[in-house]
């Protein structure tokens, strides 16, 4: 490959990659809407297809060669050529181990999309768990209802370390201390920078956060009667405490109990010029057995086939998911269709998450709920207040939980062999304020599927919290907000969609929101009136 100019050298490996990754992400979806042996077996080959291409040692080479030898002033080639870089880097280990973790990976998730917990000998889906959580004021019943989430834990758990071990292995192989500083120097994001950031978020979150907990602890104290100290993790409303209980957020979920969430869906981006139909039509979005009960967004082939993967039940919960993921989805739709196929995506993960969870937001928003909800102008006025405590204690809330995902995982990988168990209770203690249960032994920490599914991933969820808040003030200030706003659609579209990956993500936060991301913003908007 050596006589190829790096233009020439792109085209190929582009031509030889593409076909790859279209098999992957169908048989992806495959596997995730319909798991059974066979579609796990095509979700392994294809990935082992896809893994062995990016291992192999002379294409790397000379992607390295050509990396060097490109001019600067042809900045699009030479960003494709950094992102066949950075893909190639973790896959040049031995092919054993490959074939060790793409194996292992797929057995634990095909055994999370096909788990399901139980209550007194009866099988409950995750909604199910919610329900129970959300409205049950037994505390037995949530009990149960929250150990029931806890039980995938003892299943996987060994799986997990003992994925945590082959991926240091090769992360190490590869001269890094471990995956996860592999995979953040390869996902374009400084460890150092990351973790003055997570203390920059622990300071402006913790006092506030502590207020907040404090008086929502003394109402659910009352609601259960029992003493404050006696609060154990059920009596939150998330089994992982990722949301706020009904007492420290607004309760609206009568508002969906009769709404279409699809239609709401559509109406929320036609509001902002966009359209999310073609989406819609190819996506999977109710629950049943073998399949998985999470929530995502795939693009299949970066040339308009996106899908949505929901377990959707008329609440407010899933009113945001289905906004969050179709914010995904838009992202993808509305990148530059004319930019080379390496580019064109999502600049960054955390980039769409920030657009995600920015419209993950609207249904707390009072505009979103007149304008779009239709809900009467009198009752979003009793409760407007409400509401900015609420989008408030949200984004209070999650931030702690992602300061205990993040630090936990870089602690897995630490030592996959530690006491994670222990681990995960002192992380939960110090940064959530949630007790840990009394004389309780299990690996609790396993049941969260992204230390399987999605490795070193959290931090994305971060960093997109913190993009979506510089982007709200953004819109604020150039298009008036961004319910039913055709110019914040336009400016989404042009300033961050249409880009794709043809900009490094921190290139791209500076030129749509005119300062590179920092907190500052998040900050401000839990001070902010609402």
């Amino acid at each position: 490959m050596n006589d190829l100019s790096p233009a020439e050298l792109v085209a190929e490996l582009e031509a030889q990659l593409r076909p790859l990754e279209l098999e992957l992400a169908e048989a992806w979806w495959e596997s995730n809407t319909m798991s059974s042996p066979a579609a796990d077996a095509r979700r392994n080959a294809a990935e082992l297809a896809r893994r062995d291409f990016l291992a192999d040692p002379l294409r790397f080479a000379a992607v390295r060669e050509a990396r060097n030898a490109v001019s600067a002033d042809d900045p699009l080639l030479r960003r494709q050529l950094d992102v066949l870089h950075d893909g190639f880097v973790p896959h040049q280990v031995p092919a054993d181990l490959r074939r060790a973790i793409v194996e292992l990976e797929t057995r634990v998730e095909s055994t999370f999309n096909n788990f399901r917990g139980q209550i007194d000998g009866r099988r409950v889906d995750d909604n199910a768990i919610a329900e129970i959580l959300r409205t049950s004021d037994d505390a037995a019943t949530r009990r149960a209802a929250w150990e029931a989430s806890k039980q995938i834990g003892p299943e996987v758990a060994d799986r997990i370390r003992e994925l945590a071990r082959l991926r240091n292995q090769a992360a190490q192989a590869l001269g890094a201390r471990d995956h996860f500083a592999l995979a953040l120097a390869t996902g374009e994001l400084d460890e150092d920078r990351l973790f003055a950031t997570l203390d920059d978020v622990d300071r402006a979150t913790a006092e506030p956060f502590a207020a907040w907990k404090h008086s929502v602890d003394g109402q659910l104290a009352t609601r259960f009667g029992v003493a404050v100290a006696e609060l154990r993790p059920w009596h939150y409303d998330d089994p992982f405490f990722q949301t706020p209980p009904a007492e420290g957020a607004v309760a609206i979920d009568h508002l969906f109990a009769d709404a279409d969430l699809e239609a709401l869906t559509v109406r929320t981006y036609d509001g902002l010029g966009l359209d999310v139909r073609s989406v819609l039509d190819h996506s999977d979005l109710y629950a049943r057995e073998g399949k998985s009960q999470h929530a995502f967004c795939i693009d299949i082939d970066r040339s308009g086939d996106v899908r949505v993967l929901c377990n959707v039940e008329p609440s407010e919960r899933w009113m945001d998911t289905m906004l969050h993921e179709f914010g995904h989805a838009i992202y993808d739709r509305e990148c530059d269709s004319g930019l080379p196929w390496l580019v064109r995506g999502a600049a960054h993960a955390l980039t769409t998450e920030g657009i995600a969870m920015l419209m993950g937001r609207l249904p707390r928003d009072p505009a979103w709920l007149r304008e779009v909800a239709k809900v009467a102008d009198a009752d979003v006025d009793q409760i407007s207040g409400a509401l900015a405590d609420a989008r408030r204690a949200a984004l209070l809330v999650f931030a702690r939980w992602v300061l205990v995902m993040t630090n936990f995982e870089r602690r897995l990988y630490a030592d996959p062999d530690a006491d994670l168990d222990t681990l995960w209770w002192d992380l939960v203690e110090h940064f959530q304020l949630v007790h840990r249960p009394d004389d309780r032994e299990a690996p609790d920490w396993a049941a969260k599927i992204h230390l399987a599914a999605a490795p070193v991933y959290y931090q994305n969820y971060l960093y997109g919290e913190l993009f979506a808040s510089q982007l709200d003030a953004t819109l604020r200030d150039r298009a008036g907000g961004l319910v039913d706003r055709a110019a914040a659609g336009a400016l989404l579209r042009d300033e961050v969609f249409a880009p794709g990956a043809s900009l490094r993500w921190d290139a791209l936060v500076e030129r749509a929101t005119g300062a590179p991301l920092t907190a500052d913003a998040m900050a401000h908007a839990l001070t902010r009136d609402g």
